[in-house]
């Protein structure tokens, strides 16, 4: 089984490429902008026949698009998230038109819901901001093309090696120079936001089992922790991983989606029925992964955050 990951350098490609390559009778291929990553492929830039051409070169049993922008302006994020999808499923169409697409979406498309409602995927989309209106836009371009397809809906993820675009690893950034100093001050927005944390090793097991599951699966499938947790509580977590003695202050401007979008919870009950995947790691599990996993890194200067 031939099976194609894009954005295989990024978080979510990384980790879902490491276990993939571990099933056997797999041969894993990988591509995106990134030099490391294999041939160059570029879904914001790229039209349909450059990467139907690519693709075919591939020759691919599987598709799974990791490939997405978290933040930037507008244009950015509707490049990478909306045109993106839509020129891949046109590529597929042309040169792989059997293999099936794993696409990762975002729980962000759901935007507002009622303190706590857990969303199924049939719940009303109302993303409150341009990064959740774009990867919609991928959404509804992916289950529209009329392919093999599924996409997973992720909630917000957390575990070892959390880039600094999200806030699990901006925090550790803050937290990591700070050290175990007393008179040590970390300022953060609004922490009072609820969030569904779902570990990247999770997620990663969520795309092998899309990727290799027999028959069609539901056009989306939630992939999240299931429960809601107040942001606070993460970044508490990490500093008590951290060894952290100084004081956390929520002083900064936060995101205007944390204040749109106080609440965020998934219901996974269809992905337990159609995959037989539930989550594996704990919140408490997925922090000290996250924070193992950072404390070879170069320490970097204290900076201030806010709540997406």
């Amino acid at each position: 089984m031939r099976i194609l990951v894009l954005g295989i350098t990024g978080y979510l490609g990384g980790h879902a490429a490491e276990q993939l390559r571990t099933l056997p009778g797999v041969r894993l291929l990988g591509a995106g902008r990134a030099p490391a990553a294999g041939p160059a492929v570029d879904l914001a830039t790229m039209d349909a026949r450059q990467l139907a051409e690519v693709v075919a070169s591939f020759a691919p049993d599987a598709v799974v698009n990791c490939a997405g922008a978290v933040s930037g302006d507008a244009v950015t994020l509707a490049e990478v998230n909306a045109r993106g999808p839509a020129v891949l499923c046109a590529a597929l169409r042309e040169a792989a038109p059997r293999a099936r697409l794993v696409h990762l979406g975002s729980a962000a498309e759901y935007g507002p819901t009622a303190h706590g409602e857990r969303v199924t995927e049939d719940a009303a989309t109302r993303p409150a901001g341009p990064y959740g209106a774009t990867k919609l836009a991928g959404t509804v371009a992916v289950t529209a093309a009329g392919l093999d397809s599924v996409v997973l809906r992720v909630g917000n993820p957390v575990g070892p090696g959390a880039p600094p675009a999200g806030l699990p690893g901006r925090v550790v950034r803050q937290l990591r120079p700070a050290g175990a100093d007393p008179g040590a001050v970390v300022h953060l927005g609004d922490l009072s936001a609820y969030r569904d944390f779902v570990d990247v090793r999770d997620i990663a097991r969520a795309v092998v089992l899309a990727t290799t599951a027999p028959g069609p699966l539901p056009p989306v499938l939630n992939i999240a922790g299931g429960q809601a947790v107040p942001v606070r509580e993460l970044v508490h977590g990490l500093a008590r991983a951290a060894e952290f003695r100084g004081r956390i202050e929520e002083t900064l401007h936060g995101s205007a989606r944390s204040a749109d979008v106080s609440w965020q919870c998934s219901d996974i009950t269809a992905a337990a029925d159609a995959l037989g995947w539930v989550p594996r790691y704990g919140l408490e599990e997925s922090v000290a992964a996250l924070w193992a996993s950072a404390r070879d890194e170069p320490a970097p200067e204290p900076a201030g955050d806010r709540v997406r």
